[in-house]
């Protein structure tokens, strides 16, 4: 299983980013062998609108099945859900620790959106 887990370094022992669409780095985390890729978010970053839809959309492309992240808007969810893709959340820990609550099944899945477009 790929998990796309937004991140504010590229390693495993960084803190997970807060924010979805505006998130730093993805790391795309493969639970099967336990490789990962680490995805620069700088477009969307620094996008003046539809980062959320355009991370989403990249993680559809990336072959994401699962994303972790601490806040996900509703345009973003809604791509997201199109694609069958489930979303947890995760705060103030590092991308490892994360790893292992998901594996755990201690993450709280995001059946809605839980906050508002352009937070953050």
């Amino acid at each position: 299983m790929i998990l796309a887990i937004t991140s504010n370094g590229k390693s495993l022992t960084s803190g997970i980013d807060q924010r979805f669409g505006r998130a730093k780095y993805i790391i795309f985390y493969n639970t099967d062998d336990s490789s990962f890729e680490c995805y620069d978010n700088d477009l969307n970053l620094n996008a003046p609108q539809g980062a959320g839809i355009q991370t989403a959309q990249n993680v559809v492309d990336k072959g994401g099945e699962v994303v972790i992240t601490g806040n996900l808007g509703p345009k973003a969810f809604r791509v997201l859900s199109v694609a069958n893709i489930k979303a947890f959340c995760a705060v103030d820990v590092t991308v490892a620790e994360t790893i292992e609550s998901f594996k755990n099944c201690k993450l709280k899945e995001l059946t809605n959106p839980n906050v508002e477009g352009h937070w953050g």
